[in-house]
C-alpha cells in the first residue's frame, strides 16, 4: 500500500492507495510524526511520497524514509511521466506538478486544463504530446476576501456564501458577488480561450474550492478534488517501475 502526503498552505492532505486505488482520505490541520505513526499501526505502507508547499520537516522526512521501502520527496530532481517545459522547473509548486501528471494520467493523450482552486487558482496546460507548456497562477477565493479587507478601510471580512447576486444589493453581497462571479468569468474565460486552440479541450477542475465552482462554471469539467494525490501516486509508482 502507499501512502501519498500532500501538504498544503492550509492542510495536510493524506491519501492510501491500493494497487493503484484510493482507498483512504485523511485531512489534517497539524501534521506530525505522532500522527503519521498512527496510520502505520493501522496500515500495511510499504511506498510513500510527500510533497509540500511549506518548510521541510526533516524529523518526519526521516521518520518516512526509515519506515518506507521506497520513499520519495518531490523536487524538480525526481523523475516524473511527463515533459516539462517551465524555464524554471525549480520553482514549479509541486502540487502543480502533481496534478498535471494526474490529469495525464486520467486522460492521456488529450489536451488538458487543470484548475487548481485553493489559496491560489493555478491554470496549467498539458498537450496531449504529455507536454507541459506552463501556467498561471492567480489570488484564491479565500485570499481575495482577505485582500480586500486588509488593504482597505471599510470593507469587511466576508466568506462564501452558496446563494449570491448577480449584482451586490449590499457591501458584503457586493464582495461576495465581485469575488465569485469574477473568479467564474475569470475561470470560464480561460476555457474559452484555450478551445481556440484545441477544441477537444477537457478541463479538470481540483482543490479545495472545487464543489464550490464546478456548479457554477459554464463549461463542461471534470471535478477530482483529489487530483494532486492521484498524481503524486502515479510519480511514486513511475519511480517503483524504474
Amino acid at each position: 500500500m502507499n501512502i501519498i502526503i500532500e501538504q498544503g498552505n492550509t492542510l495536510t492532505k493524506i491519501g492510501l492507495f491500493d494497487n493503484g486505488r484510493l482507498i483512504s482520505v485523511f485531512k489534517y490541520e497539524d501534521f506530525n510524526v505522532a500522527t503519521v505513526a498512527l496510520l502505520f499501526q493501522e496500515y500495511n505502507l510499504i511506498n510513500g511520497i510527500m510533497s509540500t508547499v511549506t518548510e521541510i520537516e526533516q524529523e518526519l522526512l526521516s521518520f518516512l524514509e526509515g519506515r518506507l521501502k521506497k520513499f520519495l520527496f518531490l523536487n524538480e530532481h525526481i523523475s516524473i511521466p511527463i515533459n516539462i517545459q517551465y524555464q524554471t522547473p525549480e520553482t514549479l509548486g509541486k502540487d502543480r506538478i502533481a496534478a498535471i501528471v494526474g490529469a495525464n494520467f486520467l486522460e492521456p493523450g488529450k489536451n488538458i486544463l487543470v484548475i487548481d482552486a485553493g489559496t491560489a487558482i493555478t491554470y496549467e496546460v498539458i498537450e496531449s504530446s504529455g507536454t507541459y507548456l506552463g501556467g498561471n497562477i492567480s489570488p484564491g477565493m479565500t485570499t481575495r476576501f482577505r485582500a480586500l479587507n486588509h488593504f482597505t478601510k471599510k470593507l469587511p471580512l466576508v466568506l462564501e456564501s452558496e446563494e449570491i447576486p448577480f449584482i451586490g444589493v449590499s457591501t458584503i453581497t457586493a464582495i461576495q458577488s465581485g469575488v465569485v462571479n469574477g473568479i467564474c468569468f475569470e475561470m470560464d474565460g480561460y476555457i474559452s480561450n484555450l478551445r481556440l486552440k484545441y477544441p477537444d479541450l477537457l478541463v479538470f477542475l481540483t482543490g479545495g474550492h472545487t464543489n464550490y465552482f464546478a456548479r457554477r462554471l459554464k463549461n463542461t469539467i471534470f471535478a477530482n478534488i483529489n487530483l494532486v494525490l492521484v498524481g503524486l501516486n502515479r510519480i511514486l509508482e513511475y519511480n517503483v517501475e524504474n
